[in-house]
């Protein structure tokens, strides 16, 4: 499966296109987490705890995405355009969504 933020994929034409086909993934982050981030908001520099859980909901997002793409018989998704957002009591959750059209390449 091509997965591509590009309204097209270069040197392929775009047979068929069998919809918009989308991936959501939201998740918790644990106290742990949440006090070592609020730790590096004081005093500088990068969460790495929040990084990885937005890498990994990215990961769950694309492939759940991916998988519905699949269903509809497409090779290819493209104009792929992912929304973070946080949700919850004081943002406890994130969500992130992968949103495309599924295309079958000629």
């Amino acid at each position: 499966m091509i997965l591509t933020t590009t309204p097209s994929v270069e040197g392929r034409k775009i047979a068929e296109y069998a919809g918009i086909v989308t991936g959501e993934a939201i998740l918790g982050a644990n106290i742990f987490k949440d006090i070592f981030a609020g730790i590096r908001d004081i005093v500088g520099g990068r969460s790495a705890a929040w990084e990885g859980e937005l890498g990994r909901a990215r990961e769950i997002a694309l492939a759940e995405m991916s998988e519905r793409a699949q269903h509809l018989g497409a090779d290819a998704v493209v104009g792929i355009d992912l929304d973070y957002e946080s949700m919850g009591a004081q943002g406890g959750m994130m969500m992130v969504s992968a949103t495309g059209t599924a295309v079958r390449l000629g």
